[in-house]
């Protein structure tokens, strides 16, 4: 089928920019907001419309989702449904608003509610730092309904995560397989609606966040050997 031009302004910014995507940058590959902006010159906010496109089943990668990409490079991955088609693309935004953002990272403590990672800290055996951000989530439930949920999580958490559903049954079934402790311990997490994390914990994620030169004061104090590949 003979895709219409991405050229025709007759079709909205919106469309255009999916149309752009696909027969200009190609799918797989990387592309800038000084690209869009060139490509949609005079046209206002040309790059959240590209973003839109993400409310559609459209993925395009920032470096919070990729850590080969630049901070102001994104990836052109997949795309979703052809908006520029009748009836297509007309579906309301379900962008997360920064009400919706703040709420969500106050709710799960400013922890990735999936690994306990804080922001800024070092993923153990490289030089990334982790980023928060808010993922949807798809929940199965016992019935074979399927809803989505707003969580914070980190870079990595994200993109492992990414169209894996959570599975109510298994969680249901995994409670089962606790022992009176542990189980104690989850319904005091489950009545709070919060994880509460003890004072070790979080002075393991200050610590991680710390320079190394901090750190190496803490080992010191705690009596322990500067780790590997830190020896002189």
């Amino acid at each position: 089928m003979v895709l219409p031009s991405w050229t025709d302004t007759k079709l909205g910014t919106m469309k255009r920019a999916a149309l752009w995507l696909v027969t200009v940058v190609g799918e797989g590959n990387v592309f800038t907001k000084e690209d869009v902006k060139a490509a949609f010159p005079g046209v206002s906010q040309a790059d959240r419309r590209v973003r839109d496109l993400r409310d559609h089943g459209w993925r395009i990668d920032t470096n919070r989702e990729d850590a080969y990409l630049g901070q102001h490079e994104q990836r052109f991955v997949s795309q979703g449904e052809p908006v520029w088609e009748p009836g297509k693309g007309s579906r309301p935004s379900t962008s997360i608003t920064q009400t919706q953002r703040r709420e969500v990272l106050s709710r799960d403590g400013h922890f990735c509610r999936s690994c306990g990672i804080v922001p800024g800290a070092e993923y153990e055996g490289s030089y990334e730092r982790a980023q928060l951000d808010i993922a949807r989530r798809v929940v199965r439930h016992r019935d074979g309904s399927e809803t989505t949920e707003l969580v914070a999580e980190c870079n990595r958490c994200r993109v492992g995560g990414r169209g894996k559903p959570v599975d109510e049954g298994a969680v249901l079934a995994g409670i089962g397989s606790l022992g009176s402790l542990e189980r104690k311990l989850l319904a005091q997490w489950v009545a709070a609606d919060r994880r509460e994390f003890s004072v070790v914990e979080k002075l393991w994620a200050d610590f991680r966040t710390l320079p190394e030169e901090s750190r190496a004061r803490v080992r010191r104090v705690l009596e322990l050997p500067a780790p590997e590949g830190t020896r002189h």
